[in-house]
């Protein structure tokens, strides 16, 4: 029996960019606050995912234009990753590669789950093409 559509754990990328974004937003508002930082940029996860939730929860509730906000949602998570690639820039600071270490951790962060998320993202766009074509 084929599936209907793609999954992991159980959830379909609607649910798993839902909590994705929540993860973001939710680092963003933690780091934030453990940081005690008063720059924007300690910000910049939940700058990124309060529009995938949005967009997630719109297509959950609007399965019509549920093509166009996934594809709009992945984009956002390559920002994410290629937001994370900004990391690299440690290798080459004098003070080293965590000078600024909250900062660093989100990098971080934001390059895994970016690049993770960006895939599943894509297997599910695969996923989607294969089983109509078939």
């Amino acid at each position: 029996m084929k599936k209907k559509e793609f999954t992991v754990i159980g959830m379909n990328m609607e649910i798993i960019s839902i909590v994705y974004a929540i993860i973001l937003i939710s680092w963003g508002l933690v780091i934030t606050s453990m940081s005690g930082s008063k720059s924007i940029t300690s910000l910049i996860p939940t700058f990124l995912g309060l529009p995938i939730l949005l967009m997630a929860a719109g297509a959950l509730i609007m399965p019509r234009l549920k093509k166009l906000l996934m594809h709009l949602i992945v984009l956002i998570g390559l920002l994410t990753f290629l937001g994370g690639l900004d990391l690299l820039r440690g290798f080459g600071d004098d003070n080293g590669f965590f000078a600024n270490g909250w900062a660093s951790l989100s990098k971080l962060m934001m390059l895994i789950t970016g690049f993770i998320f960006s895939v599943l993202c894509i297997r599910s766009f695969i996923f989607i093409r294969r089983n109509r074509e078939a």
